[in-house]
């Protein structure tokens, strides 16, 4: 078996991901963002803000800017999800050029599932530990078997490129894979979900892991506008519209109101006579009084002026 590099993440029982060498991060996000302006402004806190708006508005070329080269030796059955993703550049271990390795994947028992009568695609239920070493037992059989008789008509000086079609899905394979941080993240949005297959998603797992130390604010945006967050159809949000009592839009507005005020002061400090004012034009309708107990209550979180407006944009939009 082919020793696991040091720098690598160990995946599934003999497979792995390596960070081979990675181009850009969140500054050149930032930095392919602003070209069609000029160079504007270099404070952390708006880079942030600015990623955080590209990605909330799907504006997906500045994320193309960053490159991954990864080097990752995964079953075959796993490449060939893997490789359904069609944007990346790819070389693979070639077996019509060089010898089959003698390196197979087999499941831990935990994994070994029956086939899900919800999912056409997935497992779940635990198997009775009879049927799981026979099932353990199969995947080393047809390994052990397979390889022999590879080995045995390779040594005869048939062609790899035929023989190799006696090899089960289950061996391993390498390849270097190259891709820009957009689809990279489409890739992990999909192969890490819970719903994923199990040996794919340790990959995208492990991939993420890169994501997060070469471009943390991006990844962060990813997590918040697409992974967990929301978008609601023509259909959905008209039945929102007719069901959503007034009062709650309100109530929301009036928080918003507050976060707003609250984040304003924070990125630039008011004298206190000036918080009230600041407060009523945000929208606020509080009296001056409820609004100094809730102020000095310390609880209004504060967030992103353009994302807090924006969403007071489309409250409002919900009240016509």
């Amino acid at each position: 078996m082919t020793q696991i590099p040091e720098d690598a993440i160990k995946c599934l029982d003999k497979g792995f991901v390596r960070l081979v060498d990675s181009m850009g991060g969140d500054d050149a996000i930032v930095q392919a963002a602003r070209v069609s302006y000029g160079k504007g402004t270099s404070e952390v806190s708006q880079d942030r803000g600015l990623i955080r708006y590209l990605m909330r508005h799907r504006h997906t070329t500045p994320f193309e800017m960053v490159e991954f080269k990864f080097h990752c030796k995964m079953p075959i059955f796993v490449a060939r999800q893997w490789v359904r993703h069609r944007t990346a550049n790819i070389n693979e271990y070639s077996l019509r050029y060089s010898e089959a390795r003698d390196e197979f994947y087999f499941p831990e028992p935990e994994h070994i599932q029956f086939q899900s009568a919800l999912n056409k695609q997935g497992r779940a239920g635990k198997v009775p530990k009879k049927l799981t070493d026979k099932v353990l037992n199969y995947f080393q059989e047809i390994s052990d078997r397979s390889f022999e008789m590879y080995q045995e008509l390779n040594e005869a000086g048939l062609a790899r490129e035929l023989i190799r079609a006696i090899l089960p899905v289950n061996l391993y394979t390498e390849w270097y894979w190259k891709n820009d941080l957009h689809n990279l993240l489409h890739f992990i949005g999909l192969r890490s979900d819970p719903h994923a297959q199990y040996e794919i998603r340790v990959f995208s797992d492990a991939m993420a892991e890169s994501v997060k130390a070469v471009a943390p604010f991006a990844w962060e945006a990813y997590q918040d506008y697409v992974v967990r967050g929301m978008r609601f159809s023509r259909i959905e949000q008209s039945l929102l519209e007719k069901q959503l009592p007034s009062r709650v839009v309100d109530d929301i507005l009036e928080d918003i109101a507050y976060q707003i005020t609250a984040t304003l002061h924070h990125n630039k400090p008011r004298e206190d006579s000036d918080l009230y004012p600041l407060y009523q034009k945000q929208g606020g309708s509080d009296s001056e009084a409820d609004f100094k107990l809730k102020w000095d209550s310390g609880e209004i979180k504060i967030g992103n002026v353009r994302e807090l407006r924006e969403f007071k944009s489309k409250l409002v939009n919900l009240k016509r």
